[in-house]
């Protein structure tokens, strides 16, 4: 590719995103590459800082009453892109809109806690029973089924972005064609060539316009990491979403301030299919989960500050400490491995029984066939014959949320700062997301506890405990913690590394351009 002209006037910043959006509607999409280009463009009752904490959005400010169950937020003077009044009424139409089961959004249970929302997700109440009204044009009230401190986080989140009332209304999901596309936020969108890119352009009417530096930005596919590298090391793109994992080191050599590392609050994980009878066996479940070498995985496959795991949350998530591993991760390889062959010839597999055989399906990106080939070694080391498909990462989480899989490969990235950001999605009734159909009644409960449980530490031992039982079923086998791989040319400022790896374009710019 060639970089796109930009005016003599203007600044462009062309990034780097990974995967192809599969939608620009917030409603419908899953994937923090597409959350990338909505954060730029629509703006919800609080959005990301440059340290990805929240802060005020279309809210200005809002109150709490005493139970933590009724939220008031109070909206500030703001137009969409077209000229019209951003309202309350638009974002009571928008959480109705993302839970009414016709709109199918997966992660509509990410909002269970507000009041009625289940019942109309699941289409046993009407829309209009949601807890959520508009007071005034300006002012919001939300109810809660039960106290959510983190509602600010969440309220940054896709989930709880507007959509414009007035055109939605005219166009149906047709609005989001780019010579429709209406925003709130400091960009809006342009053109979308699809296999190409994603342009969006300074929006003159956002509230905070004259602070923007940056008035065209493009987001180009970029599922080959490397190739990424080469292109942002000749400056076709200014920056690029990931790196590498086992070229990281070398990048940290050569070009240290292109490099940008950090936590991250992400796991990587398998998923057995609980409808196909091998996996039924918990027996055949801890075999395969703890065959798995992680040590070899993170540290020698990976190399970027990759972390084995061995608990389904990530160190360093707020209100939380880490759920102790199973007794079995500090084990020497070997021994696992032999008491995995020991549970699997239990379970009628292996030397004298049946062979056991299936498929991980896996994503296509540059380094998770190098992953999954040692997981497959790792399991023909106890007798296991394990094929591996790879799909592009679109279709191959399509075919989690439909169940088409025995294992599947996947990763989560929190959309929220909370244990629960992690834990909810093996919830019986998270939906699509439990990709393997876990379902354990005491695990519930205790994540219902939880909700209930307006103490922190209380919480957070109700959800160690869920943890507990969680790893101790072995349906979901987490196998590394991440770090945020971004490389970033060192003309491009205002880039403030963190912990949920979000960078809106409003607080970038280029170095020797517009006074910077």
């Amino acid at each position: 590719m060639s970089r796109p002209a930009c005016p003599a006037d203007e600044v462009c910043l062309v990034i780097g995103n990974g995967p192809e959006p599969i939608s620009l509607d917030p409603h419908k999409i899953n994937g923090i590459w597409e959350s990338r280009i909505l954060s730029d463009v629509l703006v919800g009752l609080t959005e990301d800082a440059p340290d990805g904490t929240p802060v005020p959005g279309m809210a200005e400010r809002w109150e709490t009453s005493a139970d933590g169950l009724v939220w008031t937020f109070y909206l500030r003077d703001a137009t969409w892109s077209d000229g019209v009044p951003v309202t309350a009424d638009d974002f009571v139409f928008s959480l109705r809109r993302i839970l009414d089961p016709k709109t199918a959004s997966e992660y509509a249970s990410l909002l269970y806690f507000i009041k009625g929302s289940q019942p109309v997700n699941e289409g046993k109440a009407p829309p209009e029973s949601l807890g959520v009204r508009a007071l005034g044009p300006k002012v919001l009230e939300i109810t809660l089924e039960r106290p959510a401190p983190y509602l600010p986080e969440i309220a940054k989140h896709q989930t709880m972005q507007p959509v414009p009332k007035h055109m939605v209304e005219k166009y149906g999901d047709q609005w989001t064609r780019p010579d429709r596309y209406v925003s709130n936020g400091p960009y809006v969108i342009k053109e979308w060539r699809l296999g190409d890119y994603v342009k969006a352009v300074k929006n003159p009417r956002f509230f905070d316009a004259a602070s923007v530096c940056v008035d065209q930005v493009y987001f180009y596919p970029t599922t080959d990491a490397v190739a990424a590298e080469r292109r942002v090391r000749r400056g076709e793109l200014d920056l690029n979403t990931t790196i590498q994992s086992n070229r990281t080191a070398f990048l940290k050599q050569e070009i240290p301030e292109w490099v940008h590392t950090e936590t991250y609050l992400t796991v990587a994980y398998l998923a057995f299919n609980a409808n196909l009878p091998p996996f039924k066996d918990p027996r055949v479940r801890r075999a395969l989960n703890m065959s798995i070498d992680r040590e070899f995985i993170a540290e020698k496959i990976l190399r970027a500050g990759q972390k084995p795991a061995y608990t389904f949350v990530p160190p360093g998530v707020a209100n939380y400490s880490q759920a102790t591993p199973p007794e079995w991760a500090a084990w020497p390889l070997d021994r696992r491995q032999a008491e995995a062959r020991r549970l699997l010839a239990q379970a009628g597999y292996g030397p004298g029984g049946r062979k056991l055989t299936f498929e991980i399906k896996h994503r296509g990106s540059t380094e998770i066939p190098l992953q999954m080939a040692a997981i497959q070694a790792d399991w023909k080391a106890i007798g296991v014959d394990a094929k591996l498909v790879q799909n592009e990462t679109q279709i191959a989480y399509a075919a989690y949320r439909a169940r088409d899989f025995d294992v599947a490969d996947a990763g989560w990235v929190a959309d929220y700062n909370d244990p629960m950001s992690f834990l909810y999605l093996m919830r019986s009734d998270s939906g699509p997301q439990n990709y393997g159909d876990y379902r354990n009644p005491a695990y519930d409960d205790l994540l219902n506890k939880a909700d209930r449980e307006p103490d922190v530490n209380k919480r957070a031992e109700y959800l160690r405990q869920a943890e507990t039982i969680l790893l101790a079923d072995d349906n979901v086998v987490p196998t590394t913690f991440g770090v945020s791989r971004n490389l970033v040319n060192p003309k491009i400022t205002g880039w403030v590394d963190n912990i949920v790896d979000r960078h809106p374009t409003r607080y970038l710019c280029v170095k020797g351009e517009k006074g910077r």
